[in-house]
């Protein structure tokens, strides 16, 4: 079986293919093209092409073929975006960056991410079966409001029937391991139906997943973290529907209400691995005490959208959604109380609790009497209610936190010269409040006593750029944009370990704002597709993940960030064949002694490694094909601890498809060459825990069958 996979994988050439590149031009969306397509995530009608920012989408054959090979969304992203952390193959995120700062992870607009008290889960919220796409912006900006200082992955959910009748779509897969053991088996099953009739139409759908352990590149199997909760030895449960009425030509209604439910089946524990000898953690069977981690998630919105009011576009957007993450228990540190019992045997487990609800307004339209200018304004109502407690004692860990966002912001884009020039520019004005109750610390915090109160931040949120088009095809850029968001609130209220603090004067809490300068040139000329972007973001007052006493703070220390992408892409001479390659370099600094000046390495919690990716993708009549190389570079952190140093891995990925008429075949598998490697995360955090010694995941098979009707 081995050969023969590996036999049939290198029919393929083997040539250099970023991962995404310019991916608008290597998988439009069926009906779209780059000329046409919308990307909702920039607040804008205009196309890609007038905004002065790096956008990619993944959408179609990239994305299908992505979750086939890995299995989730933000694998998918993390493959196909250089500058996007390796992902810990875990349900948590925790320290996954793009750009080497938190992406704001959305739903249709709707954030996802629980900046209060980030509970790393924002990238399990819907099954990759009900995505569309996935819209990309790089940096930091103040598009879609909180969160977003690294980028906004915002995954559009599937569109509307377009046509009278019914449509829909079957997928059918098998997981295995290269030894086709039992225990490693998943499979999934996911179905969607589509009904329209004149202005009315409906979409509802339903996805299952049962996954099986994981095993690395030797045949163990990998190690749970039975705290942050994992995806392996799991099952999951996505209930889906869109329901939307033209009310006129133009303008639409559209409800849509998505649950999703991951839990884990509880049938392993941990054994512990040697930092020491390599010898990463595995599991055996056995029974995980306490309930079991479970990411609970729903969301709801309404949209109005009318794309000739008044000559303009308006988007009108209420959205409400709710969030349950229960993490493992175990008997730790912070959890003791003698009060309750005896040191060293207290059993507790945290639980985070969060809904958010609000609305977005904007309208665009060209400026009468100056066609040239295009202009929008908008506002952003966001509020949000989090609180992380410990279920078994019943036990506050993180106070209840309300956050109320308040933003009204304007956009211009002007163009001259027969839109050979472009400028662009804004101002998002920025209203925070954070509210928090008299609250008590844990004991192993010293129970202290906190004063509650409610500052509120206020901020003007300054963007502006330039794009010229000296010729046909050829795009130059170059821009400035603020993000702002708040740190992980909880993380900071929880682990008060002093007295006289007074929430109202508290300045660990104040919101981070982060600048991005961004340097950019695009070619798509013929058969060539190719960027380059350099850019460099700063934030006085930024976040960190710092290990003290072997759990992970939040410190707030000046960061500076810059780091450069190249991607590369060609059409070669045989019909179908594309080659692309992509590279990334980051570097991050932080300053560690409070004196203004950064003086140490960004460690892996932190940032991504560099990369170098490489593929060829074919797409002909019936078959289609994609064989893909990520090189993930080694470096070390100076500053830090030098056992945090990462010594990188290659990994190689080929996934193969046949159009049979009744649905495609495929064959997907990750990690061909069944490379044995320790995970980017647990390489670089953590050097003497040997619980959390994960290797990566060795060669893995998908079988899939998948008809759209």
């Amino acid at each position: 079986m081995r050969f023969a996979f590996l036999a049939s994988a290198a029919t393929l050439a083997f040539m250099p293919l970023s991962a995404i590149a310019q991916t608008q031009s290597e998988t439009p969306a069926a009906e779209d093209t780059e000329d046409n397509i919308v990307v909702t995530a920039t607040r804008s009608q205009l196309p890609p092409s007038a905004l002065p920012l790096t956008i990619d989408i993944i959408a179609g054959d990239a994305l299908d073929q992505q979750v086939a090979m890995a299995g989730s969304a933000v694998d998918a992203v993390a493959a196909l975006t250089p500058s996007f952390s390796p992902t810990r193959q875990k349900l948590s995120g925790a320290g996954e960056s793009l750009r080497g700062r938190s992406p704001l992870f959305a739903i249709n607009g709707i954030p996802q991410t629980t900046p209060l008290r980030d509970g790393s889960r924002d990238g399990f919220t819907i099954d990759p079966f009900f995505i569309d796409r996935i819209e990309l912006i790089y940096g930091s900006n103040a598009l879609q409001g909180i969160g977003a200082t690294g980028g906004i992955v915002n995954q559009i959910t599937v569109r509307a029937p377009s046509a009278d009748g019914v449509s829909g779509r079957a997928l059918a897969q098998l997981t295995f391991d290269e030894d086709f053991t039992g225990s490693g088996l998943g499979w999934k099953t996911a179905g969607l139906v589509s009904l329209r009739q004149g202005r009315v139409d409906a979409t509802v759908g339903a996805a299952y997943e049962k996954r099986g352990v994981f095993r690395d590149g030797a045949g163990l199997i990998i190690g749970f973290d039975g705290t942050q909760g994992e995806l392996q030895d799991s099952r999951s449960l996505n209930l889906f529907g869109r329901f939307g009425f033209e009310l006129s030509d133009g303008a639409r209604l559209d409800l849509i209400a998505n649950r999703f439910e991951l839990e884990g089946d509880g049938d392993y524990v941990t054994v512990n691995g040697n930092r020491a000898t390599g010898l990463p953690t595995s599991a055996v069977r056995g029974i995980q005490p306490g309930v079991v981690p479970v990411n609970r998630v729903e969301t709801l919105s309404l949209t109005l959208t009318d794309d000739d009011l008044g000559g303009g576009d308006l988007t009108l957007q209420l959205f409400w959604n709710r969030t349950r993450d229960t993490f493992g228990g175990g008997i730790f540190p912070d959890f003791q109380d003698v009060r309750i019992a005896p040191s060293g045997t207290l059993f507790d487990q945290s639980q985070n609790r969060s809904r958010k609800y609000g609305g977005k307004f904007a309208y665009e339209r060209r400026v009468p009497g100056l066609e040239a200018l295009t202009a929008t304004i908008g506002f952003d109502a966001l509020y949000d209610r989090t609180e992380q407690v410990l279920i078994a004692t019943d036990r506050p860990w993180v106070p209840q936190t309300d956050f109320r966002s308040l933003a009204p912001f304007v956009q211009a884009n002007l163009a001259l010269f027969d839109e050979k020039l472009r400028l662009a520019g804004g101002v998002r004005y920025e209203n925070v409040r954070i509210a928090i109750p008299d609250y008590t610390t844990l004991a192993f915090y010293g129970r202290r006593q906190v004063a509650g109160g409610a500052p509120e931040f206020s901020d003007a949120l300054l963007n502006g750029g330039v794009i010229v088009e000296p010729l046909d095809g050829v795009r130059l850029y170059a821009s400035y944009a603020e993000g702002y968001t708040v740190p992980d609130v909880g993380r900071i209220t929880r682990a008060v370990a002093r007295d006289g603090v007074d929430i109202d004067s508290f300045l660990d809490i104040s919101p981070i704002v982060s600048n991005n300068r961004e340097l950019g040139v695009e070619i798509k000329r013929g058969p060539l597709d190719a960027s380059a972007t350099y850019f460099w973001s700063t934030s006085t007052k930024g976040q960190l993940l710092v290990l003290v006493n072997d759990v992970f703070e939040v410190q707030r220390q000046r960061v500076e960030i810059e780091g450069v992408e190249l991607n590369l892409g060609v059409e070669t001479p045989v019909p179908g064949l594309r080659v692309n390659v992509g590279y990334a370099h980051l570097t991050g600094r932080s300053d560690s002694n409070g004196d203004g000046t950064v003086d140490i390495d960004l460690d892996g919690a932190n940032i991504s490694p560099d990369r170098l990716s490489l593929a060829a993708v074919y797409k002909g009549e019936r078959w289609s094909a994609r064989l893909q190389h990520n090189a993930y570079l080694g470096r070390s952190f100076r500053g830090n601890d030098p056992r945090n140093a990462f010594s990188g891995y290659n990994l190689t990925d080929a996934f193969i498809g046949y159009d049979t008429g009744m649905g495609t075949v495929s064959l997907a598998a990750a990690n061909i060459f069944d490379r044995q490697y320790i995970s980017y995360n647990s390489d670089t955090t953590r050097p003497t825990d040997n619980m959390r010694f994960f290797a990566g995941r060795g060669r893995t098979l998908t079988l899939g069958w998948d008809m759209r009707f």
